[in-house]
């Protein structure tokens, strides 16, 4: 068995960042965000449960196939089966787990199961946090929507990608509750030990924030290590990277034509109204304070 490492979040709250850290840890030379973005290493791939169930989940309801999916994670992890965001050679220090991306928030099947397996197939889950006044811009520029539009789906308690009836997206459908709702749950929950990784921490010391979060999960990795991954994942190095070769995990269109957008903590202070800043603070205050967002006791 290969127990996994949920790599949980909300979208635009850097998942990908960290997953290109971590892939850097085990390399040898530079690796490109292309690399890390074949699909098959996000929980909700739709390859991977064609594959590994025999069936076409185009042909089953959401329903269907969230029914499904505990028993697939389970076969993935006996198996070692989920491909690697890591690096893979032998000198790779994360090598032991399987590091897969979720955007799933924690739920349960209609038969009561854990969506994603439960906790005697999981080592732990890194929930990465950002500031929803930075997200909200960020999931709008992603989703082709108004500031207004990608605010009313974070505070949305059915949200969820990739979940229409018309149409089959690469992906299977995520629920996420809305931002609150999403972090709620992972927290929440009492199967999977969940450590916080935030994204602001990270952008303020990438080699600093992954090394502690490494060695709160009993990973040792030597601190040249660590700062050549952060050297190798910095953002402009990313932006440079999708300009000249585009990026496989960004929607067909997008409202600035970027994924990598601006990278920045604090920009909501420049992009969002007074109004629409107060009524995200609203919905969101109370976890908002949890992750040191707000004022304590503001939430």
């Amino acid at each position: 068995m290969k127990p996994i490492v949920w790599l949980a979040s909300f979208p635009k709250c850097g998942n990908t960042w960290a997953r290109l850290l971590l892939a850097n840890l085990g390399a040898q030379e530079a690796r490109s965000i292309n690399s890390i973005g074949t699909g098959d290493g996000i929980a909700s791939s739709r390859r991977r449960f064609d594959d590994v169930c025999l069936i076409a989940s185009g042909l089953l309801t959401h329903e269907e196939c969230d029914a499904m999916r505990p028993a697939l994670y389970r076969h993935l992890a006996a198996r070692g089966g989920l491909r690697a965001t890591t690096g893979e050679g032998g000198d790779d220090p994360l090598g032991a787990f399987q590091w897969i991306k979720s955007h799933d928030a924690w739920t349960s099947t209609a038969a009561g199961e854990p969506l994603l397996g439960g906790g005697t197939i999981a080592h732990a889950a890194v929930l990465i946090v950002r500031d929803p006044r930075d997200v909200v811009a960020s999931l709008a520029n992603h989703n082709g929507q108004t500031l207004e539009e990608a605010a009313a789906m974070m505070a949305d308690p059915e949200s969820a990608f990739a979940g229409r009836s018309d149409r089959q997206p690469h992906q299977l459908r995520q629920s996420l509750l809305g931002w609150s709702g999403y972090y709620r749950s992972w927290i929440e929950q009492t199967e999977v030990p969940v450590h916080v990784l935030r994204y602001e921490d990270l952008q303020a010391g990438a080699a600093d924030a992954l090394g502690a979060l490494l060695a709160a999960l009993g990973i040792a990795v030597e601190p040249a290590r660590l700062e050549r991954a952060a050297q190798w994942s910095a953002f402009e190095r990313v932006q440079a990277q999708e300009a000249e070769s585009g990026f496989h995990e960004a929607p067909v269109k997008l409202g600035t034509g970027r994924f990598f957008r601006s990278g920045r903590s604090g920009g909501w202070r420049e992009e969002l109204s007074e109004d629409l800043r107060l009524r995200i603070e609203r919905d969101h205050a109370a976890m908002m304070a949890r992750f040191g967002y707000l004022p304590e006791g503001k939430g």
